[in-house]
């Protein structure tokens, strides 16, 4: 397989978003040393934030939390589904920076993370999810209810399975991901 250009990719670790997430301060952390070490590397950043009710652009809610900020160059992409992809320029964005791989981090696991991950694989690029630095809250559906701790692990344990031809996927820590 052929070594594809990288982007981290960073969804949704907004003010208004992270209330509630398992370890979140510990996420926020991890992701600020990937950025810091993306930026270092010359691996493109890739921001997205989720618009919408409760997360009115602009609002305290919707701004990038714990110290994250897009740096100077750093494409910011907004959107209103969970899949990164829909109805945004993310697909030109990454062409245009010749990324054919994704290194994932972000919240809400179960939803944005998981959904944009698979967007992803499934329109052929390679993708990292790094395991440790996404989160999501707890969840109760049907009066069964999945701590949010449950979903992360659950999450990684799909994507280190995930297969598609010709591609890669894996889960490695923030402090194992390669960026490059």
């Amino acid at each position: 397989m052929t070594a594809r250009r990288s982007a981290l990719l960073v969804i949704d670790l907004q003010n208004g978003v992270l209330p509630g997430c398992h370890d979140a301060d510990g996420v926020l952390a991890r992701t600020r040393r990937l950025v810091e070490r993306a930026r270092s590397e010359g691996t493109p950043v890739v921001w997205v934030q989720d618009h919408g009710p409760g997360l009115e652009h602009g609002s305290e809610a919707w701004e990038l939390a714990g110290g994250l900020e897009v740096g100077a160059g750093e494409p910011a992409v907004g959107k209103t589904y969970r899949d990164s992809f829909a109805g945004t320029d993310l697909a030109d964005v990454l062409h245009t920076a010749g990324v054919g791989r994704l290194v994932v981090a972000g919240a809400q696991t179960d939803y944005c993370v998981r959904t944009t991950a698979q967007a992803a694989a499934a329109r052929g690029y390679d993708v990292t999810l790094v395991g440790d630095a996404h989160t999501t809250t707890d969840s109760t559906w049907q009066d069964v209810t999945i701590t949010g701790e449950q979903v992360v692990a659950h999450t990684n344990r799909y994507f280190a399975g995930l297969r598609y031809p010709g591609q890669a996927f894996a889960v490695a820590s923030a402090a194992d991901v390669v960026l490059a």
